[in-house]
């Protein structure tokens, strides 16, 4: 086996023996092991995923169809979703992973560059703090973190120990999208003052949950993590988490991250200065706590605005689309609807331009709405780690985007309405929502830089 040190420098040397991934090869229809013949190396990234229930395992499969890629371990707290996962890759590729039902004994391992978190929320900042100090790459599932603190700390971690993070923004890769954004900023409908964004779909109540034992599959300990410790509920494992605060983030982070990531890339704007937040859970009476229906609105100064519109009890499309961000210019609109696609409209709201996406997605696919196109995104991590590219969503510009919407919850749990400062985000004199900046943790159980 190749040291860990002499393996690093090899990977950070070497430089792809084929063409890089492009958008002729973003066909529907591609066979996962066809997919994986696209691209090449002289020596695979080896891999170790933690967070395979579900939209773990989809990346699972969008990592093993990568030529240069080597899943080498599987993790999870649930040991059903543990064997799925193992048995898909194990077809996907010539070797078999290997099964590591606790993760952080795959950090210790020398034959892993690259560690992919897909767990529930309030593990992705710890997780992925705790690969960066091993000296491992990260692919990290949106949001970056549970809380804005969190963020932070990933920063100052990856400039600490010199590793990368990619975010999951999966978009940022989309070809299409890529080329909508440019065409933004080169002007095609003049200066750009406003951004619209939405989510729409009809999820289902959750019930009142009962107390229960804890499955004989699941490491619950573990699977709370960092959380301070609450009993095993029966409707909170799996998916559910995603409503409650203690673990999850709401639709906001949940989908709201993507398109208000494209809104700011659009109108190329960071920090507001003013968030505000309307809605609650309206449709059902049931254990779900965060809101099933939101208004989220940021302010940058007197520049622009940005609005996130999100109804998790009613899927009724807006503009056409479940998901989307539409851009209002001074000479018309462009619109991104949930798929690698975009239009354009003149003023007297003409069509003039429309970009046919070449693979079909389905925002509303819990696991994976966009399948072959999130490869480009795993593309450019790697060409990050081997030639030194420039990360299309690397962890500052993905804090950023995290922590609009994390301002959009902490507006809707306190005032309403926060003041922010424009160098920084950080909230100005509200000191109860200051409070939610970060969070308790489960003693022994703190992350750290």
């Amino acid at each position: 086996m190749i040291k860990k040190t002499s393996r690093r420098n090899f990977i950070k040397a070497s430089t792809f023996s084929a063409a890089a991934l492009t958008v002729g090869g973003v066909l529907p229809g591609f066979s996962a092991r066809s997919y994986r013949n696209i691209a090449g190396a002289n020596e695979r990234i080896l891999v170790g995923m933690v967070g395979v229930n579900n939209r773990g395992s989809a990346l699972a499969g969008t990592f093993a169809a990568l030529k240069q890629c080597q899943i080498n371990y599987i993790s999870d707290t649930d040991s059903r979703a543990l064997a799925r996962c193992v048995d898909k890759v194990a077809r996907l590729q010539s070797a078999a992973p290997r099964a590591q039902p606790d993760f952080r004994k795959v950090l210790e391992q020398q034959d892993v560059d690259v560690m992919v978190i897909a767990t529930p929320d309030h593990w992705h900042a710890p997780a992925a703090l705790l690969a960066l100090q091993a000296g491992k790459h990260v692919y990290l599932e949106k949001p970056c973190s549970h809380n804005p603190k969190e963020g932070e700390m990933l920063i100052a971690s990856v400039k600490k120990h010199k590793r990368l993070i990619q975010m999951g923004n999966q978009r940022r890769s989309w070809p299409n999208v890529m080329e909508a954004i440019r065409e933004l900023h080169s002007g095609i409908i003049g200066k750009t003052y406003f951004a619209r964004t939405w989510y729409a779909n009809s999820r289902k109540p959750i019930g009142t949950g009962k107390p229960a034992p804890v499955p004989e599959w699941l490491n619950y300990d573990l699977w709370q993590g960092p959380a301070p410790r609450k009993p095993y509920i029966d409707n909170r494992i799996h998916y559910n988490w995603h409503w409650f605060w203690h673990w999850g983030t709401g639709e906001a982070l949940n989908n709201g991250t993507h398109m208000v990531d494209l809104a700011r890339w659009g109108l190329q704007v960071d920090y507001p200065t003013k968030v505000t937040s309307t809605g609650g859970r309206y449709f059902f009476t049931d254990d779900w706590q965060t809101p099933d229906t939101q208004t989220i609105g940021l302010e940058f100064g007197n520049k622009c605005a940005i609005t996130w519109e999100g109804r998790s009890a009613n899927g009724r499309h807006s503009e056409g689309s479940s998901v989307g961000v539409v851009f209002f210019g001074e000479k018309g609109t462009l619109q991104i609807n949930s798929d690698d696609g975009y239009q354009v409209y003149s003023l007297d709201n003409k069509r003039v331009k429309d970009v046919k996406s070449k693979v079909t997605v389905n925002a509303t696919d819990t696991s994976n709405p966009a399948g072959i196109l999130d490869g480009l995104h795993v593309q450019n991590l790697f060409d990050g780690i081997k030639k030194g590219t420039a990360l299309n969503s690397d962890i500052e510009s993905g804090y950023i985007s995290t922590l609009l919407v994390q301002l959009g919850n902490i507006a809707q749990r306190t005032s309403g309405v926060l003041n922010t400062n424009p160098q920084n985000g950080h909230i100005l004199n509200n000191a109860a929502a200051e409070k939610l900046w970060g969070r308790t943790y489960e003693k022994g159980w703190e992350p750290a830089v």
